[in-house]
């Protein structure tokens, strides 16, 4: 590869036990070595939803497991769906058995309505499992955001000196 990141090399201690249950994961997951296993679980880390901002634009999935048969549950579940409808890509519909269905959204859009929209998926009774996972945040909105957000704080703190 031509066009190599720049590394920074450090030192971490980590206790045995520790060192030898992660080097089982990493075999057992095919890595060469610790560091591509560590930065993939440091890049995982850093697209936890959690600690994104809202105002971010990302990408990802909603995976809800519910049982179908509740009593117009899946007409509400249609209905969230259909009221997001600019932020969601693609979806999923797995029958698992008699009772329970599991759907995969694919989605696109602002962190903040996508999190309102996996907690009006989660609170419906009969959903047995929500969860939003992000892996991709928008580099290029994200750089935007961050000029006018230091833009707009650099006037804003001229105004408390005035």
């Amino acid at each position: 590869m031509a066009d190599k990141e720049d590394l920074t090399r450090f030192g971490v201690a980590f206790p045995t036990p520790l060192i030898e249950q992660f080097d089982e994961y990493i075999e057992e997951r095919g890595y060469k070595n610790r560091s591509e296993a560590f930065r993939d679980l440091v890049r995982k880390t850093l697209l936890e939803p959690s600690r994104l901002r809202s105002e971010q634009d990302v990408a990802g999935t909603i995976v809800m497991v519910y049982d179908h048969h509740i009593s117009d549950l899946p007409v509400r579940l249609m209905e969230l769906q259909h009221q997001a409808h600019h932020d969601i890509i693609s979806n999923m519909h797995v029958h698992l058995n008699h009772d329970q269905c599991l759907e995969v959204i694919a989605v696109r859009g602002n962190l903040g309505r996508l999190r309102h929209l996996h907690q009006q998926i989660q609170v419906q009774k009969g959903v047995l499992y929500a969860e939003l996972s992000v892996t991709y945040v928008d580099e290029l909105n994200e750089l935007a955001s961050l000029h006018s957000d230091d833009h707009s704080h650099h006037h804003h703190s001229n105004h408390h000196h005035e």
